[in-house]
């Protein structure tokens, strides 16, 4: 997997995660990954993604804001 993404006009974080790791439910860890990008929601053309792999266990289906609080 190349470990960056760059992006066509109108993209946005969870249409990266799709397309990147094939689920919307990794856009929290692709924005942990891009802290100096949270400025944008939808993305111009052109901006460079860091797009690092997945850790082995991903653990829940759910993403982060999903699951329940302890």
């Amino acid at each position: 997997m190349a470990e960056t993404y760059t992006t066509i006009q109108g993209d946005t974080w969870d249409m990266i995660a799709k397309r990147v790791y094939g689920s919307e439910k990794h856009l929290d860890y692709l924005m942990q990954h891009n802290f100096s990008l949270l400025d944008y929601f939808t993305f111009p053309a052109g901006v460079r993604v860091y797009t690092p792999a997945l850790p082995e266990n991903t653990g829940s289906d759910l993403p982060s804001w999903r699951k329940e609080k302890a």
